[in-house]
């Protein structure tokens, strides 16, 4: 089971993974931050650009916060980077 922290920017004009800086990634959802929308729009996100069921993804902390933790059931911490550099998605 691997960790990703994340910097998330909600209410923005599309979804897009941002990019890495340093070990946290940034990511972008439009959807707005209320009632958990933002968060399950980043979860799916995170699933697609994966490649795994979004059933492996759990918010553990960060759930009213831009700083968020999720750990991803089944991918190794050093997969996970790899995943998610910018030439594979």
């Amino acid at each position: 089971m691997a960790s990703l922290r994340l910097r998330v920017t909600a209410g923005a004009s599309r979804d897009a993974i941002a990019g890495w800086q340093g070990d946290v990634l940034r990511v972008r959802v439009a959807a707005p931050p209320e009632r958990g929308k933002a968060n399950e729009a980043v979860l799916r996100l995170l699933a697609a650009a994966l490649g795994v069921e979004r059933r492996r993804l759990a918010l553990v902390r960060g759930a009213t916060s831009r700083d968020k933790l999720v750990q991803v059931d089944g991918v190794e911490e050093a997969d996970l980077k790899a995943r998610l550099l910018p030439s594979s998605r």
